[in-house]
């Protein structure tokens, strides 16, 4: 799994498109093996960052959960505390 694919589901407010375009680039990223596509293969990148954001949205917007929604902030601050944890403080 991408670490910088960031769970999406059940914040207030809900995920903005620019968060849904950035994970959708990260997980392309990572199946293509390429950061930069090359010219050749740009259109096909594009393409399939798309398609995983619609494919994203589509998955947002159809699930239900009973959990309140989770803070930005609040996780933020844990995965801080996580990290600290497991590389030291920095």
């Amino acid at each position: 799994m991408c670490r910088n694919i960031r769970v999406l589901h059940n914040f207030e407010p809900p995920a903005s498109e620019d968060e849904i375009r950035a994970a959708a680039v990260q997980y392309v990223r990572k199946v293509s093996g390429s950061t930069h596509p090359a010219a050749a293969n740009q259109e096909a990148f594009d393409i399939a960052v798309e398609a995983v954001a619609e494919a994203t949205r589509v998955l947002l917007d159809s699930l239900v959960t009973k959990a309140p929604p989770r803070d930005r902030e609040v996780e933020a601050a844990k995965a801080k505390e996580r990290a600290a944890v497991r590389y030291g403080p920095r």
